[in-house]
């Protein structure tokens, strides 16, 4: 399948936009609102990275190119989070980085997995 370079461009942009996203939400997880934790960033996490998945989902790239955008989040997330600025360990050993991962990434993939179902259900209408 060709696929035009404003689609590619578009994908990269989004994959981009992913990790930049990831950057955010990991540095801005310790925020608190006075003295109780606000994080914030997981709530942002589960509304932009589905955008994300859907955006990606909608150039015609398959499950692969709907995936791009939340692989590099967690990927992003991960590094980020570890090896952090400095080496320093970013990411917090309490229920904040969970609730951000969850945030992230399960919405993002009940989405991924109905695209793919989707896809597939089209493709097999489309045989002969």
């Amino acid at each position: 399948m060709n696929w035009s370079v404003s689609d590619r461009l578009l994908l990269g942009v989004l994959i981009v936009d992913a990790a930049l996203l990831a950057v955010v939400e990991v540095m801005f997880l310790p925020l608190y609102w006075g003295a109780v934790p606000f994080p914030i960033t997981a709530a942002v996490a589960a509304v932009t990275t589905p955008f994300l998945v859907v955006a990606a989902g909608k150039l015609g790239f398959g499950a692969r190119g709907a995936s791009a955008p939340l692989v590099a989040w967690f990927l992003t997330v991960f590094v980020v989070g570890v090896l952090g600025p400095g080496g320093d360990i970013v990411l917090l050993s309490d229920w904040r980085t969970l609730l951000l991962l969850a945030g992230g990434t399960v919405p993002s993939a009940v989405l991924l997995g109905l695209l793919t179902a989707r896809q597939q259900a089209q493709a097999g209408r489309a045989r002969p």
